[in-house]
């Protein structure tokens, strides 16, 4: 992940000062430049009013970044769940089906994101950075801290350190796009019903490992490939013979054929 230009605006924080009407700001700036051209105005003075005029042009790009952001949340609607994770029985939004909804919108209304990672004062855990700035020059920074131990649901070591960092800062970007604009990701419908407590979720015996299942979803999320679309074309092809059709009651002696075909999908 690339960091973004030193030379990027960044947001103070959240003791930010609130943004000062445009019109109050285009006046101080208007006011700085009349003085910058007065030979009598001394260096110290001239050096107050830059300073004056930095934070001006800062709030009115804070002013715009906060304008389009509500915009751009007023065209976002649910995203509906397209993956399903059986150890929780819950479904979730994948990244690629979050970027499909939201980007068309927040590229409109002048947005971009970039990611990267740093140090988290959690233990075994990575910080993922999201940098989203606007055309008019403000950025602001958001983090998510996600476990990068490589401990599965019930606490056993199912990835390599290595491994369970990419994953992390896979679900870390997928969280904090979703965090971001505030978007609500559509849940099954149970008729009102709450999901009967049917204790933990146990694949059948010769299913894929908890490590296996994530690396298929880490595959098909760097394709940008959905999982019920994988699922689909696995049934079709036989694998589940009778099993639930879920990533996680892949047969163990299919792995190997899925992490081939799903290596030559075409990036979506």
């Amino acid at each position: 992940m690339n960091a973004l230009p030193a030379e990027t605006v960044k947001e103070a924080g959240p003791t930010s000062a609130l943004p000062i009407p445009r019109s109050e700001a285009s006046a101080v700036l208007h006011m700085i430049e009349r003085a910058a051209r007065d030979p009598a105005v001394d260096i110290d003075k001239l050096k107050q009013l830059m300073e004056m005029r930095d934070k001006a042009e800062t709030q009115i790009a804070l002013r715009a970044f906060n304008s389009a952001m509500r915009a751009a949340q007023s065209e976002m609607g649910p995203v509906s769940a397209d993956a399903e994770n059986p150890q929780t029985r819950s479904r979730y939004a994948t990244y690629a089906k979050l970027d499909r909804a939201l980007r068309p919108i927040y590229t409109k209304h002048g947005f971009a994101l970039s990611f990267d990672e740093a140090d988290s004062p959690k233990p075994d855990h990575i910080r993922v950075l999201c940098y989203v700035s606007h055309d008019d020059g403000f950025t602001r920074t958001y983090h998510k801290d996600m476990p990068a131990d490589g401990k599965g649901a019930r606490g056993g070591d199912v990835m390599t350190k290595t491994h369970a960092t990419g994953a992390a800062a896979s679900y870390g970007a997928r969280y904090l796009l979703k965090g971001i604009f505030n978007v609500a990701v559509g849940e099954e419908d149970r008729d009102g019903n709450a999901p009967k407590e049917t204790g933990p979720y146990t694949p059948p015996p010769g299913s894929i490992t908890e490590e296996q299942a994530a690396n298929i979803r880490e595959a098909l999320e760097a394709k940008g490939a959905s999982e019920n679309a994988f699922i689909q074309w696995a049934a079709g092809k036989g694998f589940f013979a009778g099993r639930k059709q879920f990533i996680a009651e892949l047969p163990a002696e299919r792995y190997d054929a899925c992490m081939t075909a799903i290596a030559g999908f075409r990036k979506g």
